[in-house]
């Protein structure tokens, strides 16, 4: 590899912003912080093999983040994904509410689609690996099913997949571009062979995401009465970020909100057709049903069923009767 930056020759005051100009041309827009008021020092060294890049960062105590505003920049690279592999040290990583501590050989992917935030506290040496979206998300799915999933240095395809990984680059200024496309392709199969296993350990994200939204679900179900329930107070029930709880349900064609109202109106025209429900007063249902108001619910059920509450039950009972 070589040596694209290093902070050695710099004026002190200089270091800093000039790493980050070389930093986010060499890997992808992003905002950076130094932990310590210390003199920041860190180097680059860089290669292409296959073309495939190849990045070295030697540095310590900062903190990156990619941003919604970062992602927006004419440099980003929507079409890559960064592996990164920790050589030397650790670092905190979080993205798609995965957190991590990677120690030296674990690595992960980072969706650079996806806002992450990544921190090194003292110094570590970080082999980041741009590559084609395609070649992994073609196998694995898309990005958010592993995104930020630690795979630890000592499982055994992680293992050979960062010695072959380490040996090419080694050797890397010694092949024909045949051959090292090859090699890229094979240190790829490896990667993606990695994930795999790691994935495998996990609860599947797809399904992860059904049982939160059965969970909410069924919260919904039992608490239609509360009229404070709402997507935030939903999202801290079951364990997940609002934004999260939003995506599963969208997902799945829906809002949050929008089917927290479905329910409750379902759960009413359930009661005004049911001859038990008969001696319960419109206004006791519609509290009852999580409504603020009669009016309110007069409104919104005449929306829905297209009668008043009084005209549904007085027809539902009458169909019943007739029957």
């Amino acid at each position: 590899m070589k040596t694209i930056f290093t902070t050695d020759g710099v004026p002190p005051k200089d270091r800093f912003r000039r790493w980050r100009e070389v930093c986010e041309d060499r890997a992808v827009p992003i905002e950076q912080v130094s932990l310590v008021d210390a003199h920041f020092d860190a180097t680059i060294d860089g290669a292409g093999i296959g073309g495939i890049e190849f990045t070295k960062f030697a540095l310590k105590n900062l903190r990156s983040s990619t941003t919604a505003r970062t992602i927006r920049h004419e440099n980003h690279k929507p079409d890559h994904l960064l592996m990164s592999l920790v050589l030397t040290g650790s670092l905190k990583a979080e993205q798609n509410d995965r957190s991590s501590t990677d120690g030296a050989g674990d690595f992960a992917i980072r969706d650079t689609n996806t806002p992450w935030t990544v921190e090194h506290d003292g110094y570590s040496e970080v082999l980041s690996i741009a590559i084609p979206r395609a070649r992994i998300e073609s196998v694995l799915g898309p990005a958010r099913l592993f995104a930020s999933l630690t795979v630890e240095g000592h499982q055994p395809v992680a293992t050979l997949a960062r010695s072959f990984l380490m040996d090419m680059l080694a050797q890397g200024d010694r092949m024909s571009p045949e051959v090292a496309e090859r090699m890229v392709g094979v240190g790829i199969d490896l990667i993606v062979a990695s994930l795999a296993e790691r994935i495998a350990r996990e609860v599947p994200r797809p399904v992860h995401g059904s049982l939160v939204v059965q969970r909410a679900k069924a919260y919904v179900e039992a608490n239609l009465h509360d009229q404070t329930l709402d997507p935030p107070q939903l999202a801290c029930v079951v364990g997940v970020s609002l934004r999260r709880l939003q995506e599963l349900f969208q997902e799945r064609g829906r809002h949050i909100s929008d089917w927290i109202w479905e329910r409750r109106l379902a759960a009413a025209a359930q009661r005004l057709a049911d001859p038990g429900y008969l001696h319960v007063q419109l206004g006791s249902l519609a509290y009852s049903c999580g409504f603020a108001s009669q009016s309110h619910f007069s409104r919104r059920f005449k929306e829905r069923y297209g009668l008043s509450p009084r005209d549904y039950r007085h027809r539902a009972l009458s169909q019943a009767v007739a029957c």
